[in-house]
Formats: C-alpha cells, structure tokens, sequence
C-alpha cells in the first residue's frame, strides 16, 4: 500500500474520528497555538506533534495519543508545515560546541521530519559507507564539496525545506560569526568542559579503539575556541 494510502486510511477510521471528536469536546474550539476560535468542527485540524509516518502510525502512542495530539486552525498548521504562502519562513541554525558536547541530540530533540540537516560526520558517513565516526582524510576534499553546495542551498534558501540545522566545531569566533552572517543563521552553542567531554569519549563503546584520534580532536577544539 502507497505511503499516502497507508496514512490517509488511519485519518479515516473509526478510531481516529472518535478520538478527535472526544478533544475538541474536552478541549473546545479554541486553537490551542493563536487562541483564536474555530466555529467549525470541521475546520479543527488534529495534529500530531511527532508527524506521522507510515513507520509509527500503527504505534497508538503516537497515533492515537493525546499528548501527541494537538486542537489547531488552517493557518498554524500551515505555518507548522511550511505551506501555502508560509514557505519563506526558512529557519537557519548553526550549531556548534566541542566534540561530545551533544549537537546531534540537540539537534535530534528539534528536528522535524523534511528539515535540512547538514553534519560533517554524517557527510562522511554517505560518501565512504564507513561509521559516521570514522573520516578517511583522503575523502576530505569531496566532503567539503558536498558540505559547500548544502551551505550554497541554505544561502539561497533552495528547496522545500522549512528548517537548516548546521552542526560542526566552529571553534574560531571569527569564521563562526561570519558563517552565521552569510546564511542568515541563529547560532546555538552546546557547551560542556573539556573534562565533560573526554569522560563522554570515555564512555562511548563506539570509539573505543579511537581514543587518542578523538581525544586530538577535543584538544584541538579547545585550543582554538575563542568566546
């Protein structure tokens, strides 16, 4: 069964239809992100926070949930997902802090299913077919490619996609600022200690037979950070 199929027959079921019916009896007709009031049942749109996918819709804690679940008009839910007229409200942030300080969990509690993700270590990972943690430096060059047309895109806000996240070190404040100026982006700055982030490498059994690489690394980072 098609994707559309699979999702388009959950919003028609039984199950759905009651649930929803039994919030907007509970919760009203108000919209729960403006305040403004929706007069028509019809025109209360049920949305999930965590989007459904044909993966977890049959997963009633997500699907039928409702904490997950959220009373909205038209115009937030258009704005949520980007649409009709909403699109140039592209989102860009760079996200940067040492190795270990936790960027990609940021980044993983944030996302939104269809934003644009760019990470060197999972740029790695596409192009060599090898763990995101192991970089072969012969394939730096054709990385950077990859990594310099993504940047390319988020400056000129190509595509579909509602919001960039940019993961990287960015230790230097002047490189930082200046990409951050170029690409219109909000910076976020996950901070830990260096002592933090060497207990994190430490305790990480993925890198456990590449201590001392990754612990280069955090020096390195730490040398050159500038606040």
């Amino acid at each position: 069964m098609a994707k559309h199929s699979i999702l388009h027959s959950f919003y028609t079921s039984s199950k759905w239809r009651n649930l929803r019916l039994n919030l907007i009896l509970e919760r009203g007709h108000r919209c729960q992100r403006c305040g403004d009031d929706i007069f028509r049942p019809i025109d209360i749109i049920g949305h999930h926070i965590i989007e459904l996918t044909p993966e977890n819709v049959h997963d009633y804690n997500i699907s039928l949930n409702p904490s997950n679940i959220e009373l909205i008009c038209y115009d937030c839910h258009n704005k949520e997902h980007k649409r009709f007229g909403y699109q140039a409200s592209k989102e860009v942030y760079l996200v940067y802090g040492p190795p270990f300080a936790g960027k990609a969990e940021l980044v993983r509690q944030r996302l939104h299913r269809g934003d644009l993700v760019v990470d060197i270590d999972r740029l790695y990972e596409a192009v060599s077919g090898l763990p995101y943690y192991d970089k072969p430096d012969i394939l730096f060059s054709n990385v950077m490619g990859v990594h310099a047309v993504l940047l390319d895109n988020i400056r000129t806000r190509y595509g579909k996609w509602g919001t960039a996240w940019i993961l990287g070190g960015y230790a230097d404040k002047f490189k930082r600022d200046r990409v951050a100026e170029d690409l219109g982006a909000e910076l976020v700055y996950c901070e830990l200690s260096r002592e933090e982030c060497i207990a994190r490498l430490f305790e990480d059994t993925d890198r456990r037979n590449r201590k001392v690489e990754w612990m280069g690394y955090i020096d390195k980072w730490f040398e050159q950070y500038r606040p």
